[in-house]
């Protein structure tokens, strides 16, 4: 058995994982990276947001040739299958990969392929893929191995025609009618892109609302786009069993509806993975859904060793783990670059797509906050009249008294990206923080951004 030393051993090479292993070789220590795939970039490259949101990109620019009438002059619309759009998500992955390939090799970041588990606090031992086994030493160890789909064992994952988050993107054929178990993120983002294609979508809901952690007017307002898009949402509905039959999958309801579809995609939580550390060999122990428990610098109960990442639950988003790894990273080597990871925009990536930062209405009410409401609705803003995208707004909530900008709340074209803009203002300290900075600043025109001049207008003329 091959001994190697290291300074910092991480474990995954997802988000998480390189961030910490970059910004703890960014300080001169040796550093070396185990993951159980061969290739780097972890579920996020491989399975989850690199391979979903091209998908997604994909299915767009189908809906908007279909839609646009200008393309008529091209040819009639296009069908496409689900096989077709997803080769252009694999030819994005493998650019990712190809470049993440190249950050560790710029940074003589060893990266060794195979399964690693603790034998103590200080060893990993790792079977690489030919069976041979080697072991790495370190001073500190990170764990960001991320997680999978929560599978329950009285569903029959093993059936042709029921799959996960993960397994979806094995499927070789286009179903005429899928059921999606969770309305969540990810099932909320799936659902778009099977409507997006012409199959026929019915979404299951365990609660009342879409996605309620959203500012009330936006769930609504995506409720309205998919059902607009054949998306049948039943709330407040739980699964009794899921059947596989030869010709498709039946979904037994507790309320006593059955529902039968081509294919069952289930996209009900996730497990931190866990399980094959050996972490019973340290003494860390997990949550029901494998999750570890971590503090303000992304320690865990044994002090050299830290997790990132979705290994440790919330938020379980990319942008959000590459921040966790470089701060655990950052605890590490006490270069001043830890920061406890709070301030994460949400980013959705449905049809059209959602990002929101800061307070909701209905949390500024509760907190009996005076605020008042500034709106820009994008059918009326001439970048998106250019760009065929009407649907959607951005919703601006600030104090009445102060004008401090408490949500940004956006929906539609580019609101991932729109919401930077108003993340920047409201992570200035004291007056600097003010929508009055979205009347005196001079925005390209025309721009999705400038909607935050409109917004922002809107607002003021609220005032008296």
């Amino acid at each position: 058995m091959a001994v190697y030393n290291y300074d910092v051993v991480v474990l995954g090479s997802g988000p998480a994982g390189e961030g910490a292993a970059m910004n703890a070789a960014k300080a001169g220590r040796k550093v070396a990276v185990v993951d159980s795939r061969r290739e780097v970039g972890g579920n996020c490259t491989h399975l989850g947001t690199i391979p979903s949101k091209a998908l997604r990109h994909s299915v767009r620019q189908i809906m908007q040739f279909n839609t646009n009438p200008m393309f008529r002059q091209i040819g009639e619309p296009r069908w496409f299958s689900f096989p077709d759009v997803l080769k252009s998500a694999e030819r994005v992955i493998a650019k990712q990969v190809t470049s993440r390939t190249g950050y560790y090799a710029r940074n003589r970041i060893d990266v060794f392929f195979g399964t690693g588990s603790f034998a103590d606090e200080h060893t990993i031992e790792v079977v690489c893929a030919n069976g041979v086994v080697e072991k790495l030493v370190a001073k500190q160890i990170v764990i960001a191995t991320g997680s999978r789909p929560y599978r329950p064992v009285d569903v029959d994952f093993h059936h042709p025609r029921i799959y996960d988050s993960d397994t979806i993107l094995s499927l070789t054929h286009t179903p005429r009618r899928i059921i999606i178990y969770g309305a969540g993120v990810i099932g909320s983002e799936y659902a778009s892109i099977f409507s997006g294609l012409g199959v026929l979508v019915d979404l299951i809901d365990n609660r009342d609302q879409l996605l309620s952690f959203l500012d009330a007017e936006i769930s609504d307002a995506l409720s309205y786009h998919l059902r607009n898009n054949n998306v049948l949402i039943r709330h407040n509905e739980e699964y009794e069993s899921v059947e596989g039959v030869e010709n498709g999958v039946v979904l037994h309801l507790k309320s006593g509806k059955k529902i039968k579809a081509d294919a069952f995609l289930w996209c009900n939580g996730r497990t931190g993975n866990t399980d094959q550390l050996g972490l019973e060999n340290i003494g860390i122990k997990v949550n029901s859904r494998g999750q570890i428990e971590v503090d303000q610098n992304y320690r865990t109960p044994v002090s050299n060793i830290y997790a990132a990442g979705d290994v440790i639950g919330w938020p379980s988003l990319a942008s959000a783990a590459a921040d966790q790894g470089r701060s655990a990273a950052g605890s590490i080597v006490d270069n001043g670059s830890w920061r406890f990871v709070d301030d994460v925009p949400t980013g959705i990536y449905t049809i059209p797509e959602i990002s929101s930062i800061g307070k909701t209405e209905r949390e500024l009410t509760q907190a009996k906050i005076p605020y008042e409401v500034g709106k820009a609705f994008f059918k009326g803003m001439a970048r998106a009249q250019i760009s065929h995208e009407p649907v959607g707004m951005l919703k601006l909530l600030f104090h009445r008294e102060t004008l401090e900008v408490l949500g940004v709340h956006c929906f539609g074209y580019q609101a991932s990206e729109i919401v930077h803009i108003g993340q920047a203002i409201m992570n200035q300290k004291g007056e600097a923080n003010t929508i009055k900075y979205f009347v005196n600043t001079t925005f390209n025109y025309p721009t999705m951004a400038e909607a935050y001049r409109v917004a922002a207008f809107d607002g003021l003329n609220r005032l008296f």
